[in-house]
C-alpha cells in the first residue's frame, strides 16, 4: 500500500507540473522550445488545466490512502 501511495503522489505531482507547462505554452507565457507546436495554441490551455486537475486528484487520493 505504501508503494501505491508513493506512486500516486509522484505521478500526480508530475501531472500537475506538466499541465502547468502545457498551459504556459498554450498561452504563450512559456515559449520554450521556440519550435514547439503548442506555443500560443489555446486548446493546450484547456488540456493543461485538465491534466493539472487530474494530477491534484491523484495527489489527494495518494495522500488519503
Amino acid at each position: 500500500m505504501r508503494i501505491l501511495k508513493l506512486a500516486l503522489t509522484a505521478v500526480g505531482i508530475l501531472a500537475v507540473l506538466m499541465g502547468l507547462i502545457w498551459m504556459g505554452q498554450g498561452s504563450g507565457y512559456f515559449p520554450y522550445p521556440a519550435t514547439s507546436f503548442m506555443i500560443s495554441q489555446t486548446p493546450w490551455i484547456g488540456r493543461g488545466a485538465i491534466l493539472a486537475v487530474a494530477g491534484v486528484v491523484m495527489v489527494i487520493i495518494g495522500r488519503r490512502l
